[in-house]
């Protein structure tokens, strides 16, 4: 059987690049979000994890979820939105061809529509990429990462994230599930896209309710914060309607999950959007 040891929500940022470059302005306001992801690295080789699945908010969909069920990871990765801060970033990770197929079996006994593919040329986002870069550099790890729909439901989305747990329980793999994904993501205009962007929350509203769902976590309020989510996501302009978060949860057991939270570190902002890393203690 196999059994979940590691659950958390991650940030993935694209400027957390920036913070490798020397001289940069942002080397030290997010060298404490790199090692928090380093930390969980750390944790999850500790714990013997065999598979990273990755809910990636980065990676959106217009039809359907989809999982990339390659057996290799293999690619130079240029962003599309911000190549001026991930350019050329190479990664070769192993793939869980098994799990990814396993989940979207499970998902589709729950009557979603879920695809998982074997295709050579689709690469991963950077909704995966990033935290890998940190997490999993050497691939010690496999990767499954799954896609957020655009057009899809709450509901849906909780279902896809039971299936996953469901997978998991019936697989051999140690796995780490990772909620790829800001917390409020109102982004500032281009207008306002000078150096203070990286550094300040384009809504105080959002912010202060970003703040409150930390408060709620750290206090094992979940039940609150769960029936708050779905008004959360739509007020506060989740990314990929916080379908990550969704999944995540109900992976863990929705209202049943009483484990805690710890927060590894500071609430910081990036482009106007809320962000944070943050694992969630699961009984091993």
């Amino acid at each position: 059987m196999g059994q979940l040891v590691l659950a958390a929500k991650v940030t993935h940022v694209p400027s957390l690049m920036l913070s490798e470059i020397s001289g940069s302005p942002l080397r030290a306001a997010r060298e404490p979000a790199v090692a928090s992801l380093r930390e969980l690295g750390r944790r999850a080789r500790e714990r013997g994890v065999t598979c990273f699945v990755v809910f990636d908010t980065h990676w959106l969909s217009n039809f359907g979820y989809h999982i990339n069920a390659n057996e290799r990871h293999r690619g130079a990765f240029t962003s599309h939105e911000a190549p001026q801060m991930i350019q050329d970033l190479r990664y070769d990770l192993p793939g869980d061809t098994d799990l990814a197929k396993a989940i979207a079996d499970r998902a589709f006994d729950a009557d979603l529509n879920v695809t998982a593919h074997q295709v050579a040329s689709l690469g991963l986002e950077y909704g995966t990429i990033v935290p890998m870069h940190y997490m999993n550099p050497d691939g010690f790890a496999k990767v499954v990462s799954v896609a957020s729909p655009l057009f899809t439901s709450f509901e849906e989305s909780r279902l896809l994230g039971e299936a996953t747990r469901r997978a998991i329980d019936q697989s051999g793999e140690r796995v780490a599930i990772l909620a790829s994904g800001s917390l409020s993501h109102r982004l500032w205009p281009n207008k306002k896209l000078g150096p203070e962007a990286w550094t300040s929350v384009a809504s105080e509203f959002n912010r202060q309710v970003d703040l409150r769902v930390l408060e709620l976590w750290q206090a094992r309020r979940y039940r609150e914060f769960l029936d708050m989510l779905p008004d959360y996501a739509t007020k506060c302009n989740g990314e990929g309607g916080m379908a990550d978060t969704i999944m995540l949860f109900a992976a863990l057991g929705w209202y049943d999950y009483r484990g805690t939270a710890e927060q590894l570190c500071d609430y910081f902002p990036s482009s106007g959007s809320g962000q944070v890393t943050v694992e969630f203690h699961v009984d091993t």
